[in-house]
């Protein structure tokens, strides 16, 4: 068949690529609807199925949906993800695993291979494509760090447990991550004070006052429900301080963005270097940036003195949509892998 289609099944995001001819040639994300119950999956492939038409086409499946909350397992969300797909699509449908791409039933015989297997699909397709190199994924929740060296990916995680174990997995992202996970205490007014424990603001927050994040790139409820315009965020900003956004020149609340701003990227740094590192990487080996935050992986790669090149730039695809392609990496992955 001439046209794949690659989908990732996020707990947030569903996310769907359209190849044809060897090239990637559109590219959609799709918000899961904010539902407590595994319907939301249901929904968001309803409106998929609307893009993916009647067309005749394979399609490759990975995931992390398994992970949501809906589920009391992740096995149990395996099941209800490879099922859903199965079910609209028959035995066409293949699923990625750590160990290469499946059929529904061996996809829930061989589970803790298909759960969260997105990272490996990029990975995979970036190291086969660019030989060395450090890989950084970052997402609107979490960041992915998988060194590449000789064509192969060199993770030694291979669930997010074992990943978050060895710095392969940091669970930060550039918008639904609240800023009380970034840092505990932050200069305000010429002194270090306590920062509160409390989701009164995201980093997607800290990012529109950076001026990184592009304005489509959050399309979740803002932590206190209200806008996302740049006095809404310095606002919120100004709750995780005490304090109401009069309370300060608008400048006070720049400043403090951009510190929690370097404080994520630092945390990335750490993890970055230990496993160049452990992996020896060689120095002209680039940063490969992927992802809606991969701002973060163009400026890591300064302070690391390598070079750096965009997850678009290593793939085939149409120019106009190179942006969403390294936005929704895994999902152009697995459709040029499968």
């Amino acid at each position: 068949m001439d046209t794949c289609f690659g989908w990732d099944l996020g707990g947030v995001n569903l996310k769907l690529a359209r190849r044809e001819g060897g090239r990637t040639v559109s590219v959609t994300q799709i918000p899961c609807p904010a539902l407590g119950d595994p319907s939301k999956f249901d929904r968001a492939l309803e409106e998929a199925l609307t893009i993916v038409g009647d067309a005749e086409a394979f399609h490759a499946v990975t995931m992390t949906g398994e992970l949501s909350d809906v589920f009391s397992t992740r096995y149990e969300g395996v099941i209800y993800l490879v099922s859903l797909m199965r079910k609209a699509f028959g035995e066409i449908v293949q699923f990625y695993s750590l160990n290469g791409f499946l059929g529904a039933h061996e996809a829930i015989a061989q589970w803790q291979d298909v759960a969260s297997a997105n990272w490996h699909a990029t990975a995979a397709l970036a190291a086969s494509l660019q030989g060395n190199g450090l890989l950084i994924d970052v997402g609107t929740t979490t960041t992915d760090l998988i060194p590449l060296k000789d064509g192969h990916a060199c993770a030694i995680g291979r669930n997010d447990g074992d990943r978050l174990m060895e710095g392969e997995l940091l669970y930060r992202g550039v918008v639904r991550t609240p800023v009380m996970a970034i840092a505990a205490v932050a200069p305000f007014k010429g002194r270090m004070q306590g920062l509160a424990a409390e989701r009164f603001a995201t980093m997607a927050d800290v990012y529109r006052l950076t001026g990184e994040l592009a304005e489509d790139a959050d399309p979740f409820p803002a932590a206190d429900n209200r806008g996302k315009s740049i006095e809404e965020s310095a606002a919120r900003l100004a709750r995780m301080v005490g304090r109401d956004a009069e309370d300060a020149e608008f400048i006070a609340w720049k400043a403090l963005a951009h510190f929690l701003a370097r404080r994520l990227l630092e945390q990335v740094e750490g993890d970055a270097r230990a496993l160049i590192e452990r992996e020896d990487l060689p120095h002209d080996a680039p940063v490969i940036g992927a992802g809606c935050g991969r701002f973060l992986a163009a400026a890591l790669a300064s302070r690391l003195e390598r070079p750096y090149r965009d997850f678009a730039d290593i793939t085939s695809s149409g120019e106009n949509v190179r942006e969403m392609v390294a936005r929704c990496a895994p999902a152009a992955a697995v459709a040029q892998l499968a």
